[in-house]
């Protein structure tokens, strides 16, 4: 008794119990962490040939390895969801340097894009593809996805996803025509002036919510002519110069014909 009670008053004893505890933290959290990966399961075949259409495409700008140049930013650890995104839009290859890659029809097809995303997620773990029900607008809450969309990503999109200019020749793309997979990559990743919000700032289920909102805008406008959907700005103005111009034109006209 008197050696333990010696050992515990040992001046490093305190050292060796927090080597242990952190020792033991690290093997729970490593067994139970979600891997940011894991969703990514593609074939040795597809991680090979996403190389070789890497190489084919891509490789002038990011780099043979992925590891970046003067003219292309590394893609090693940003996962396959930003690589899909850019791919599957037509923004990578990019055309012409510009303020921002631009949306155009994709240079590869959606299984070229995947592979490519399959070989940079091979490079190291980042955001993954998200899943079919991850981005099913029918399981999603659209009231709910408004407020969201509306407190963090209006400001920029427009209040229903219509778009809009930014500073320096960047713009906020148009929502109306993005698949709801590209929707959620885009919140995932963050790609050009977009800030990201990873799963710490919008959960899954409240970027599935902003999709349900987002599909809910392209169902015919109940009110009927929507302007554009630029909000109160373009109806202010199409009210003041079609409405008060015609009650003008029509006290102008009772006033000739009085006379």
């Amino acid at each position: 008794m008197k050696a333990l009670a010696a050992s515990r008053r040992h001046r490093f004893a305190p050292v060796i119990l927090m080597a242990l505890a952190l020792l033991f933290t690290g093997a729970i959290y490593a067994a139970l962490a979600p891997n940011a990966a894991q969703a990514d399961t593609a074939s040795a075949t597809d991680i090979a040939e996403g190389e070789r259409l890497f190489i084919t495409n891509c490789s002038t700008c990011h780099g043979m390895s992925a590891q970046g140049t003067a003219d292309g930013p590394a893609l090693i650890g940003v996962g396959a969801a930003a690589v899909h995104f850019q791919v599957v839009t037509g923004r990578m290859p990019m055309a012409a340097n510009a303020p921002q890659a631009e949306a155009k029809p994709p240079q590869l097809t959606g299984e070229q894009a995947q592979q490519i995303a399959a070989y940079i997620a091979s490079l190291g773990a980042g955001p993954s593809i998200p899943s079919d029900q991850q981005v099913d607008p029918t399981l999603g809450d659209a009231a709910n996805g408004m407020q969201v969309f509306r407190t963090n990503c209006a400001m920029c999109h427009n209040a229903v996803g219509a778009g809009g200019a930014l500073s320096e020749g960047k713009y906020a793309p148009a929502l109306d025509g993005a698949t709801a997979t590209v929707i959620y990559e885009a919140m995932l990743t963050g790609p050009q002036s977009m800030p990201v919000f990873n799963d710490a700032t919008l959960t899954p289920d409240e970027k599935r919510d902003v999709i349900a909102y987002l599909m809910e805008q392209r169902q015919p406008n109940p009110g009927g002519l929507d302007l554009g959907s630029f909000g109160s700005v373009s109806e202010g103005i199409w009210v003041f110069v079609v409405g008060i111009g015609l009650l003008i034109g029509a006290a102008v006209w009772i006033g000739a014909r009085s006379s």
